[in-house]
């Protein structure tokens, strides 16, 4: 998922947290419209690590410091800082930033085809999230595993889980209604869609596949029947 600003940001999911990709232009105004975006998202980048791709920009420690403080001020850590300026890089090492951050893979091509449904952007996580990882995006999320009491999904979209589900997990984040939660354990420490927060209900012995939903203003927890669907 990759959010672009009007004029020159880039914003995207990486392994590391959220990676921001900034153009030609002034450092200031650059700030200005970055921080815009963190307060009109403010749910999506709350707790957010925060990596920065400046390109050839030669970026004082000032600058640097400056930018870092007011992401704080947001409870957001600036943890690294790309650029193909030598300075610049130096500059981020001496005020204890990375300078290098996990290769992306390249995504593969698919050529759609006439008779294919057109579908969502989503975030597939093949892996058990466990308690202390988060995982924020304007996009539906998949995981193939669990989501264990600690661990968080923050999601725009709907949120599927092919495991048990016993974290916090927040469908239609950016407002709505009609995000879905499905676990084949839907056990949640705290379950959430849009503006609405349930309790998660008590075991009910044996464990079966279950969809949360916003029915008649309450979420409400059925169990999954594809007939109905």
């Amino acid at each position: 998922m990759v959010l672009k600003s009007q004029t020159q940001i880039q914003i995207k999911g990486i392994r590391e947290g959220l990676l921001v990709t900034i153009g030609d232009g002034d450092w200031l105004e650059i700030q200005r419209l970055l921080l815009e975006q963190i307060k009109e998202k403010g749910k999506f980048f709350q707790g957010a690590k925060l990596a920065i791709d400046v390109g050839n920009r030669i970026v004082l420690a000032g600058d640097l410091g400056g930018l870092r403080d007011r992401l704080s001020d947001y409870e957001i850590a600036l943890w690294a800082i790309l650029s193909n300026s030598s300075v610049t890089e130096q500059t981020a090492q001496d005020l204890g930033l990375a300078t290098k951050i996990s290769v992306p893979i390249p995504e593969r091509k698919i050529s759609s085809l006439e008779t294919t449904i057109a579908g969502d952007d989503a975030v597939f996580v093949q892996k058990t999230v466990r308690s202390g990882f988060k995982i924020a995006t304007h996009a539906h999320v998949v995981v193939l595993g669990d989501v264990n009491p600690g661990g968080e999904i923050i999601a725009g979209g709907s949120i599927v889980v092919w495991g048990r589900c016993r974290g916090i997990v927040h469908a239609g984040a950016d407002g709505n209604e009609k995000a879905v939660i499905c676990a084949l354990d839907l056990t949640p420490t705290q379950l959430r869609i849009a503006g609405l927060i349930a309790v998660s209900p008590k075991s009910k012995g044996k464990p079966q596949p279950e969809v949360a939903s916003i029915v008649g203003g309450q979420v409400v927890a059925e169990t999954w029947n594809l007939k109905t669907r």
